[in-house]
């Protein structure tokens, strides 16, 4: 049955649901689905009750400013929707910052995830407290190899003294040994040799005073005996060598042994004529009395 004033029998305008019989007649749904009462309808729709009898272009007008006054209705009541309370949003921030001060309190520090378009996200990674640190990488730096250490020589080594020499004088020995070997001369000349040299010097390495640059070698003892100088006391104003040559045992001794080579059958003669024919010394025979020391010598030398 039809209510006289209602306007049910009329299209709805557009935004409104019509409705049919059905439905209940206390409740109707607007434009925004709002349930809206049979009375509150009539009283905002006011004179649209006799819409019928007034002519077209009232009634098309009227429903148009119906449609404006509830499309204001649905957007005021759209903007006071309510907003967050302020005091709701702060207690949500507060509980954001005490989950996060807890996280970092458990070190639940999350590994932030780049998100690529087209790709899967992959779950966050949650790093473990107790996880070990990763390893740096050593570098290895190459160290340069150590030179080898250079081979010390082999000291000489020291013979013994025998026949009552010192260490000097044996030492002095052995040189004189040890340049006749080097030239291959017989033994017999090595005893000539350091017997010569027991007479001249005592085997000392003597310096002269008459040439003060013969002090400026290596030597034991210091003569006057003209210029005189070395082991055997050769001259170098008598062509022997330079005073620096004849300092030295070994260039001394060769000295002495080349002009002992050059007598005619010194292997034949006695010691003290073979030694005087090389020395031309004032007192020939005194070279004999040091001919068996010479020999003990020679013999510790050798061996």
């Amino acid at each position: 049955m039809r209510d006289d004033d209602t306007i049910d029998d009329q299209g709805a305008p557009r935004g409104m649901t019509s409705r049919s019989d059905d439905t209940p007649s206390s409740v109707q749904v607007g434009v925004l689905g709002e349930p809206r009462t049979r009375r509150s309808l009539r009283t905002r729709l006011g004179g649209l009750v006799n819409l019928r009898r007034r002519p077209v272009r009232t009634r098309v007008a009227l429903a148009a400013g119906v449609l404006c006054c509830l499309g204001a209705t649905a957007v005021a009541g759209a903007q006071a929707l309510p907003e967050e309370p302020t005091a709701d949003r702060a207690g949500a921030e507060a509980a954001l910052a005490e989950r996060s001060r807890q996280a970092a309190s458990r070190a639940e520090i999350r590994t932030p995830v780049t998100i690529v378009p087209g790709t899967p996200t992959a779950s966050p990674t949650v790093a473990s407290p107790t996880a070990a640190a990763p390893t740096p990488t050593a570098t290895r730096t190459t160290k340069p190899k150590p030179r080898p250490k250079p081979t010390p020589k082999p000291k000489p080594k020291r013979i013994v003294p025998v026949a009552g020499l010192d260490q000097a004088q044996m030492d002095n020995a052995k040189e004189i040994v040890k340049a006749g070997r080097a030239m291959g001369v017989p033994r017999r000349a090595l005893v000539i040799a350091v017997a010569t040299a027991m007479q001249e010097s005592n085997l000392y390495n003597y310096a002269s005073g008459v040439l003060p640059e013969s002090q400026n070698y290596p030597h034991q003892a210091i003569g006057w005996d003209h210029d005189s100088v070395g082991l055997f006391q050769q001259r170098p104003s008598s062509g022997w060598g330079e005073v620096g040559q004849l300092m030295d045992p070994a260039f001394a001794t060769r000295a002495f042994l080349n002009a002992l080579l050059e007598i005619p059958g010194w292997e034949d003669l006695p010691l003290t004529v073979a030694a005087q024919a090389v020395q031309i010394s004032a007192y020939p025979d005194l070279y004999a009395q040091h001919e068996w020391r010479a020999t003990e010598v020679v013999a510790a030398v050798l061996v």
